[in-house]
């Protein structure tokens, strides 16, 4: 396995997959990496050199990547949630933020059901 920015990737993927196992990395960013790496993307993990290797290692560096992105994310939630905009109470409650209906949906975000009495009429 060939560790980039503290993860270990698996071997026997594409390149272009196998960047994507680093937070932070999508598919068009781990396109781009390999370009100006010039790597083609199609060769997997196990047939990259040293060389290639250290190139990406060099491209992955100079994006917010794993922990530090995930604090960013982190601040930027606890912002919302202390200035008390519409996102950070929908943050705090639980609730799904982006207008999607609660009444029937949202059980990923709301939980296991809560039985409430009387409920009935």
């Amino acid at each position: 396995m060939a560790r980039i920015a503290g993860i270990d990737i698996p071997k026997n993927k594409r390149g272009v997959i196998a960047l994507t196992y680093i937070f932070g990395i999508g598919n068009s960013r781990a396109k781009e990496i390999l370009a100006t790496a010039n790597i083609d993307e199609s060769i997997k993990v196990q047939d990259w050199t040293d060389d290639q290797i250290a190139a990406i290692r060099e491209q992955v560096g100079t994006y917010t990547i794993e922990g530090e992105l995930r604090s960013e994310v982190q601040l930027s939630i606890k912002r919302l949630m202390d200035i008390g905009c519409q996102r950070g109470i929908r943050h705090r409650l639980g609730l799904p933020l982006r207008g999607q209906r609660t009444k029937n949906n949202s059980r990923t975000r709301k939980g296991k059901r809560k039985t409430v009495a009387n409920k009935k009429k």
